[in-house]
């Protein structure tokens, strides 16, 4: 019969949930921080506009990570069922929603395809308008070699700073944008040996003007559309891939079966005293 709740579980459990609950209190700040500097209310009014803030989803995630891991922390230390039956129930929730979301990924493939080359234009559309999505593109283009969504150069033209046919009205007149025909600095080459530490932010300017072909514009910049390019990464990554995925697996496993055979043994413990 059980005397006591086990030390290793309880304080393995509790030191697991703090070292989490200073990952999410940091990045809870830190989005805070990014969101106040962007314009709070402003932000409020575009937020519709954009298929996607980063600083809103960062601070969700925080703010998830945050509140279970004080409740496992408290729950762990305090000894307390009913914490630890929320943080385990939580986090099997999530564990089994991304468990279906993967399954169903999985079988819609082609549709969850359709779906995301969707957002990834909507997201090229928003290029200039939110400049952490504007980082994430420059990031994806330089990191996967690629340019556009799905077809390629040509995606940017969605874009109303990129494409070839567009003007902008400044104090009541027209302008054609300098950047109009072009595409993103990120799309441009990068030949290895040659880094400089000043970028050419004008490198993709006009590269599409005068319907210039592919065999052209590969002179300059990358074609391949990112959607293409990150299928061919993950296919060469795959082993890398499934390790990172089974780590955030065990990452929800091990606590949430910790925080079970702590509630066991406070159930115990109970029962034995009510005898």
């Amino acid at each position: 019969m059980t005397t006591e709740v086990g030390c290793c579980t309880k304080y393995f459990l509790f030191f697991f949930n703090i070292l989490f609950w200073i990952v999410g209190l940091f990045l809870l700040g830190a989005g805070i921080w990014a969101w106040s500097e962007k314009g709070f209310f402003d932000r409020l009014t575009k937020v519709g506009a954009l298929p996607i803030d980063p600083v809103l989803v960062i601070m969700i995630v925080a703010f998830i990570i945050f509140t279970l891991s004080l409740t496992g922390c408290l729950g762990s230390l305090r000894e307390n069922i009913c914490l630890l039956k929320f943080f385990s129930i939580c986090l099997g929730v999530i564990f089994f929603a991304e468990l279906i979301a993967g399954i169903l990924g999985f079988v819609y493939k082609d549709w969850f395809q359709s779906q995301f080359a969707l957002f990834v234009n909507k997201t090229i559309k928003g290029y200039r308008e939110d400049p952490d999505l504007q980082n994430i593109i420059d990031f994806s283009q330089t990191f996967l070699q690629c340019c556009g969504g799905d077809t390629g150069t040509a995606d940017w033209d969605n874009n109303v700073y990129f494409n070839c046919s567009s003007q902008i009205e400044i104090n009541g007149r027209l302008f054609t944008p300098a950047e109009s025909c072009g595409v993103p600095f990120s799309c441009c080459l990068v030949v290895p040996g040659q880094e400089v530490d000043v970028i050419d932010t004008h490198c993709g300017y006009g590269v599409r003007k005068d319907d210039a072909k592919i065999s052209e514009q590969m002179k300059t910049v990358y074609t391949t559309g990112c959607l293409t390019m990150f299928e061919d990464w993950l296919k060469m990554n795959l082993y890398t891939v499934a390790g990172v995925f089974i780590g955030i697996a065990l990452l929800q496993i091990v606590p949430i079966c910790m925080a079970q055979n702590m509630i066991s043994d406070i159930e115990s413990i109970k029962a034995r005293w009510q005898r």
